[in-house]
């Protein structure tokens, strides 16, 4: 099924959106990991302790992951969303089937 000129234009568009705001999340995160970095390395220079600025850190880029996985699958939904196909099957986007997924598992 093809979108219609103006359904895939709306499609485009929210899908920029989306992208848009993740892009704008990854850099956030980027900012906050150098600022937590610079808080663990000090607590280690000076002796202190670390474990919750280093359990901090550690979920910051765990956060950083997941977003730039969400920001592939962003990206591969506009590259269908822009793209015509000849799969009668295929909607014009991607699936949550399409991206593989990832499950953090808490540690016991």
């Amino acid at each position: 099924m093809k979108l219609t000129g103006r359904a895939a234009c709306k499609s485009i568009s929210r899908a920029q959106e989306h992208l848009a705001q993740a892009n704008g999340h990854i850099a956030e995160l980027k900012v906050q990991i150098v600022r937590q970095r610079a808080i663990v390395k000090y607590a280690l220079d000076t002796g202190q302790r670390s474990e919750m600025a280093e359990s901090l850190l550690d979920a910051l880029e765990g956060s950083l992951r997941i977003f730039e996985k969400h920001r592939i699958f962003l990206l591969s939904c506009s590259v269908n969303l822009a793209g015509s196909s000849s799969d009668p099957n295929h909607h014009g986007h991607a699936t949550g089937r399409d991206f593989p997924h990832t499950r953090m598992q808490r540690a016991s």
